[in-house]
């Protein structure tokens, strides 16, 4: 598999790489104008600012063509952009980490949440008697894909419970009507997920909710900090080959956000496919009063952001225990800073 690694001869921080370039707001051309972006899940709330982004115009407003690939999960994401055949990630900032963690360099440069926005939850037909997260022991949990930020999240509530990945069965469901029928058809005994899947399986009153990340507080109680979420991140070397590339994207990424703010339901409704909605549009519009708090206002990474989200890693991830992690070279808000000096909603 081609990877790309960081190179520490002419590799410099985005700041540095900014230096001296006229890239404000439709000032700079982009280097690259073609751009291909991996997300796992595209339909999910997660990754709405992205979406936003793509059908407002907002990309191509910036001189980008960008060609979205949806796979199942964030971790089948990441390895499109390790194997090359994507320049940007849409997917969870604490990718990032496990990637230095095997000396590959990459860094997030626009945040989507500031919370995970993930449910952990069992269903109320496979585990009637449900008392505790230590009863998961020896069940299948569903999650978008194997690796990916939905099994993160459950793994670091099992271990703050004591048990292990091991001790669980992970099996990828998606992040769409599959993922609901896996539960409802109980191939699995527990869901990690994301809405609307979650709204919808809670109003089928198909699960007993475990841990809820859809708010700041509920956050900050699970993870004990601000935890960063779902972002666009890049390989260091394509963000300083193509820092004006890289702060298009950027802009068109604040300024979804941005609308996002202020957009009405029925502007949200009449914006996103037909399918995100799950054929049931008022349960697609409760489900984003459940999770608005959660998007990112501005796209800047929070100051104690990076640091929970490698304490969480650290709590269960043997790959990143004791390795010398540079919370420095995984993210950086430059890029933002520019664009939240120009660009309007």
């Amino acid at each position: 598999m081609k990877r790309r690694t960081f190179v520490a001869s002419g590799v410099v921080l985005a700041g540095s790489a900014l230096s001296g370039a006229p890239l404000a707001f439709g000032q700079a051309k982009p280097e690259q104008s073609k751009v291909s972006i991996a997300v796992g899940g595209k339909n999910l709330f997660y990754y709405l600012p992205l979406t936003i982004a793509e059908r407002r115009n907002y990309f191509k407003d910036e001189g980008l063509e960008v060609e979205i690939a949806d796979f199942a999960g964030g971790a089948k994401a990441l390895q499109a952009a390790v194997g090359g055949s994507a320049d940007v990630v849409s997917g969870a900032f604490e990718h990032t980490l496990l990637l230095q963690a095997k000396n590959q360099y990459f860094r997030e440069f626009v945040l989507q949440g500031r919370a995970p926005q993930i449910v952990l939850a069992v269903s109320k037909k496979a585990m009637p008697n449900f008392k505790s997260v230590a009863d998961l022991k020896g069940k299948k949990i569903g999650v978008t894909a194997p690796g990916s930020s939905t099994s993160i999240m459950a793994s670091y509530v099992l271990a703050k419970a004591g048990l292990t990945a091991s001790d669980v069965s992970f099996i990828g469901v998606g992040a769409g009507a599959g993922a609901i029928a896996a539960l409802q058809s109980g191939q699995i005994d527990a869901i990690a997920n994301l809405d609307p899947v979650m709204t919808k399986l809670d109003r089928a009153g198909d699960i007993r909710i475990v841990s809820d990340t859809r708010t700041l507080a509920d956050t900050k109680t699970v993870f004990g900090g601000n935890m960063p979420a779902g972002c666009l991140y890049a390989s260091q070397s394509f963000i300083t080959k193509n820092p004006n590339t890289t702060q298009a994207l950027t802009n068109a990424m604040v300024r979804a956000l941005k609308w996002l703010q202020t957009a009405s339901g029925s502007e949200l409704i009449a914006t996103v496919p037909e399918g995100f909605l799950l054929g049931d549009r008022a349960l697609y519009l409760d489900s984003w009063q459940h999770v608005k708090e959660a998007m990112s206002p501005d796209g800047l990474m929070p100051a104690d952001g990076p640091a929970t989200s490698l304490k969480t890693l650290q709590a269960f991830d043997q790959t990143v225990k004791g390795k010398p992690i540079d919370l420095s070279k995984t993210w950086t808000n430059d890029f933002v800073k520019k664009a939240l000096s120009t660009v309007k909603a």
